[in-house]
């Protein structure tokens, strides 16, 4: 059974900094893209961050771009969210995702992910 936990959510304030991180068990890490959504309060969830299953391609939301870094370690079965330069609109859950039968996704692929974590909290201050 694959399960995805995430870890490194909290309270920081504005134009600080945090780093998410995503454990997985259960299969072969290396061989699925991984990506971070996330979710604000009265919204809907919004994809932030994909990254191929060898790490040589990312995507990112426009509004995060440049302030994000996606990043994993295969050898570890680990995924991270760089959060830098972060503003009280960042503030909201945020979700690990991956596939549960698609090989080494596009990051621009339109097949929804359907693995979830529980989710962690990022609460950005003014």
């Amino acid at each position: 059974q694959v399960q995805l936990v995430e870890t490194g959510g909290g309270l920081v304030q504005a134009g600080g900094s945090l780093r998410l991180t995503c454990t997985a068990s259960g299969r072969t890490f290396s061989r699925y893209a991984m990506a971070w959504f996330r979710q604000a309060p009265g919204k809907e969830r919004e994809f932030v961050a994909a990254i191929a299953c060898t790490g040589d391609n990312t995507q990112y939301l426009g509004s995060v771009k440049g302030r994000f870094t996606i990043s994993r370690d295969n050898t570890k079965s680990t995924a991270f969210l760089q959060m830098n330069s972060l503003k009280p609109e960042d503030t909201a859950v945020y979700y690990c995702a991956t596939h549960s039968a698609i090989i080494c996704a596009n990051v621009y692929t339109n097949r929804p992910y359907d693995l979830w974590g529980q989710g962690t909290q990022v609460t950005v201050s003014s």
